[in-house]
């Protein structure tokens, strides 16, 4: 139900009869369809009047209202705008389903975006992860580098080791028995053997042991002397003394060359000292430890006549 228009009251005014009272004359206005294919078309609505059951209007009255509709109809189609379309009450359920429609393709995109950021987020969380494992891997290459070059800079600074002498206290010969009671020779000496050690590393200090130095004859070791453990300093030397001594050692049948009525040889008498020294560098805590193994061998005589003469061993010795 729409309210008359301008048009239609003043039309309608001069043909209306004089009567009281005046009846009420009401228009119902229908769309009509002027294509059925589907095609945007601009749908007119038609006034048609409804007469109220108190009387029918005159011919005048049907020719006037035909006339008053057409120029609602027209003024009422020229007010839509080109390509708008009116919405009639058939047409619900189509907006109903366009709504449905609309909102499940909204919920479509709001599953699909929030699956996007699901996936933004999960990449831009792989690269941080894979930021730190590259991270310790490189910093553990590199603390490997590092460690590889101080090593191989460390192997090449190896300490040196200089034997200086050997000096002869006490050598006696005499007859005794051993612990099982068989009879033998027996000898007793006592030396001293001086040597020098020099660190040459340029970056760090070196810790010092050695195995026992043993003095023979004849494959029987005769005299041992153990050196002290030390810590020696970068680019630092120093003189080292050990004593090397036995007491009552068995010659059994080595011996019978060496024994004399004195108690003393009076021949020459080759002997061989023997030992291994160990150096241990601490470059980088104990990640970085360099070892050092030098093995001495130093062929020396024992002269009777230089009892308590140091005897040099600088070309006596070999280092291995």
């Amino acid at each position: 139900m729409h309210a008359k228009t301008d048009s239609e009251v003043t039309s309608l005014a001069p043909s209306s009869p004089t009567r009281s009272p005046r009846r009420p004359v009401y228009y119902v206005q229908s769309p009509s369809r002027d294509s059925h294919d589907g095609e945007k078309t601009t749908t007119s609505f038609h006034s048609t009047p409804v007469i109220s059951p108190m009387g029918s209007p005159p011919h005048s009255h049907s020719s006037m209202g035909r006339h008053s509709r057409e120029s609602s109809s027209s003024r009422f189609s020229g007010s839509l705008k080109p390509g708008s379309r009116k919405i009639s009450p058939n047409d619900a359920p189509l907006r109903g389903a366009h709504r449905k429609g609309h909102k499940q393709w909204k919920e479509c995109d709001v599953i699909e975006e929030e699956g996007l950021l699901e996936d933004e987020e999960r990449e831009q969380g792989l690269p941080r992860r894979c930021y730190v494992l590259a991270f310790f891997v490189g910093f553990f290459l590199l603390f490997s580098l590092f460690s590889l070059i101080l090593w191989g800079a460390s192997r090449s600074q190896k300490p040196k080791i200089t034997m200086k002498s050997i000096r002869f206290e006490q050598f006696k010969i005499q007859a005794g028995s051993d612990f099982t009671g068989v009879a033998t020779d027996m000898i007793t000496m006592n030396s001293t053997v001086k040597m020098i050690y020099r660190n040459t590393g340029t970056f760090f200090g070196v810790h010092v042991t050695s195995t026992p130095l043993d003095l023979s004859f004849a494959q029987i070791t005769i005299a041992s002397g153990t050196m002290k453990k030390f810590h020696q300093s970068r680019k630092s030397q120093r003189s080292l003394t050990v004593i090397v001594m036995g007491n009552k050692v068995p010659l059994y049948g080595s011996g019978a060359s060496l024994s004399s009525s004195t108690g003393t040889t009076s021949l020459p008498v080759s002997l061989k000292l023997g030992f291994v020294v160990r150096s241990r560098a601490y470059v980088l805590g104990k990640l970085v430890k360099p070892k050092f193994y030098k093995k001495i061998e130093c062929d020396v005589t024992f002269d009777p006549k230089k009892l308590n003469v140091p005897i040099s061993l600088k070309k006596a010795c070999t280092y291995d």
